[in-house]
């Protein structure tokens, strides 16, 4: 395998980067590159927006690198950005084709000299059963892209298997059913793309063939891919293919296009190898000490000439044009996104800026004004849909239009089904089997029959929630595994990370018994109402968590409430939104976080960090909640 691509960038250089080297900066981001451009190129298959997405991965390069708490953990950091990338952008394409359903072809148009099968076949110079690899992988289905890209670039050594499962947030396990699916349906598309290449030809798959305009897509792989297993002549076209595998190892990275390569020197070709450094699972976004970066970038080390974070953060001058609008136009995105109240200390280094809402802003080249409030009519920022995020909900008055309304991607309501609220398009329902009260063959089946996914136990150490011991989860946890769903850990109120807390135990109890635990569930409730000191004290208390148990995490309740005095106290709601979106912008820098749920829905008298009074209207925090990703 290739080892030039796994030492860059050097831990050093990524090191100085963070400390507010400029040039070390320029010299990383320029290393990142190329491997950025091959995940994000392939994963959207050529898409004229490729660029696009690419620049937006290295503004958050740029924007989040002094944050990053271990520099050894870099590659996988940047993975997992560029991954969010992706997906972020295929929730705003699948969006505008709902939308604009009579212009499909406008949202999925292809860029021709972006074509990444053709350009691996074309720059690499691939030959008979490696060029049929790559035409095969213009079959597979759109979820399957974004496995490809990452899976690629593992096999040609450019990655790890444990960067594939932290950018997806999948276990190694996991990722490897879902690599095994991806790379039989690419074998059957290499039978497809031989037979069709044949001369001559089958007249059989010749007239199976007649309707199709020779746009490979999922659909026809699978109806071609029939003919050519049934088909005797076909068949024993595919008789000598090699494994995958052993055709992949040792290719280079797709060479980055001249307008780019020739605007950044290091990273046209790999620079030599730099010592090897061990891997570590990345850790979340560090303590840094606020305000010691100017907005939206890393100090300068004073040196002269252009810079990549003169893009991010100044006028464009002399790069890529492309590349810079792109970059400051994200920037701006960035701090339009972010609200922070003015009596809050400075927002740590992975917060953007403060921001008023959008109806604040004079003109696109105008910065708002860090004073300035949303109004409580207006929208604190545009809308987004968003698979990670969901929220706890409980039925009230016009809950189903609310849950629609809130572009929550998932949901869930302590129990196994959802009387009385009606599943909006797109949106999942989790179950949970909530005590030991519900483990019975009734409820398990509905759990089983709910998803993939099953939540657990909710706070079995609070006497007034589930209230059960840890040897009691233990004996039951057999009969929820039976359902085959992926388990979320039982979702302790507070002390997960703790030695010898219940967390600790079960999970001790667990690995002991050979229990399967696929992600901890986590909740978590602020009792500090400053917006920076209640982030930092959650991205903490995650970190932690994670640290002890190395699983994903799944956060399922979480706001700021203070639990004293016999009753629950609220902050107000500019606090609680500036929290809120401050959060999920954290949440959204730690890969191993893969869904967060608020704490919940319905916005009464009793429950004040709510997000809806009604089906349609929205509180503050419901807006900052529409707005997060």
């Amino acid at each position: 395998m290739s080892s030039a691509g796994r030492a860059l960038p050097d831990v050093g250089l990524v090191v100085a980067a963070r400390q507010g080297d400029q040039r070390a900066l320029d010299d990383v981001v320029a290393a990142s590159l190329p491997l950025v451009y091959n995940i994000v190129g392939r994963a959207l298959r050529g898409h004229a927006d490729v660029d696009d997405v690419v620049q937006e991965t290295l503004v958050r390069v740029i924007r989040y690198l002094p944050a990053l708490n271990d520099p050894a953990a870099y590659r996988s950091w940047l993975v997992a950005i560029a991954i969010r990338q992706v997906r972020d952008w295929e929730q705003r394409r699948r969006l505008a084709l709902n939308r604009d359903a009579g212009l499909d072809a406008i949202h999925n148009v292809p860029d021709p000299a972006s074509d990444f099968a053709g350009m691996t076949i074309l720059r690499l110079g691939l030959t008979d059963q490696r060029r049929e690899v790559a035409e095969a992988t213009r079959w597979l289905d759109p979820d399957d892209q974004e496995l490809l890209s990452l899976w690629w670039l593992e096999e040609t050594g450019e990655v790890s298997r444990a960067e594939v499962a932290d950018a997806l947030g999948l276990s190694p396990g996991h990722v490897a059913v879902r690599i095994h699916r991806m790379k039989e349906q690419i074998q059957s598309a290499r039978g497809v793309v031989r037979a069709l290449g044949a001369r001559p030809g089958c007249p059989d798959l010749r007239a199976v063939s007649g309707e199709w305009d020779g746009t490979p897509s999922p659909l026809w792989r699978k109806r071609l891919a029939r003919h050519v297993r049934d088909c005797a002549f076909c068949g024993r076209l595919g008789s000598t293919l090699l494994p995958i595998d052993r055709l992949l190892a040792g290719l280079p990275m797709l060479p980055l296009p001249t307008g780019l390569s020739a605007h950044f020197p290091s990273a046209a070709a790999p620079p030599a190898a730099a010592p090897a450094v061990g891997y570590h699972p990345p850790g979340p976004t560090a303590g840094h000490t606020a305000g010691s970066t100017p907005p939206g970038g890393v100090p300068s080390d004073g040196g002269g000439g252009p810079s990549i974070v003169d893009l991010a953060v100044n006028r464009p001058r002399g790069l890529v044009p492309s590349l810079a609008a792109g970059v400051a136009a994200a920037v701006l995105a960035i701090t339009m996104a972010v609200v922070i109240l003015p009596e809050d200390p400075p927002a740590p280094s992975w917060a953007a800026p403060p921001s008023a809402a959008p109806s604040a802003v004079a003109s696109p080249s105008v910065a708002p004004s860090p004073s300035a409030r949303p109004s409580s009519k207006a929208p604190v920022a545009p809308a987004v849909s968003s698979a990670r995020k969901g929220v706890g909900v409980w039925n009230f008055a016009g809950a189903s239009q609310a849950l629609a309304n809130s572009k929550a991607g998932w949901y869930y309501t302590w129990g196994t089904q959802h009387p009385g609220i009606s599943t909006p398009r797109g949106v999942t329902f989790v179950p949970m089997i909530r005590s030991a009260e519900n483990v019975t063959p009734t409820e398990l089946a509905r759990a089983k029959a709910a998803g993939p996914d099953l939540l657990t136990f909710n706070e079995p150490d609070m006497p007034e929630q589930a209230n059960m011991t840890v040897e009691q989860a233990l004996d039951l946890w057999p009969q929820l595994m039976a359902t085959g769903s992926r388990l979320g850990s039982p979702a302790v109120a507070w002390g997960g990370p703790d030695p010898q807390g219940w967390l600790d135990r079960f999970m001790t109890g667990a690995q002991a018994r050979g229990h399967r635990v696929d992600f901890i569930t986590l909740h978590w409730f602020g009792a500090d109402f400053t917006t920076s000191a209640a982030v930092d004290q959650l991205r903490q208390y995650l970190q932690a968590v994670y640290q002890r148990y190395r699983k994903p995490i799944w956060l399922t309740e979480f706001a700021l409430i203070r639990f004293d005095g016999g009753g629950a106290h609220f902050p107000g709601q500019e606090q609680q939104a500036a929290f809120l979106t401050a959060a999920t912008a954290m949440l959204g820098q730690l890969s191993y976080v893969q869904r967060y749920a608020w704490f919940g829905l319905p916005a009464t008298d009793k429950d004040r960090s709510g997000l809806f009074s009604n089906g349609t209207e929205a509180t503050l925090v419901g807006r900052a909640f529409q707005a997060a990703r």
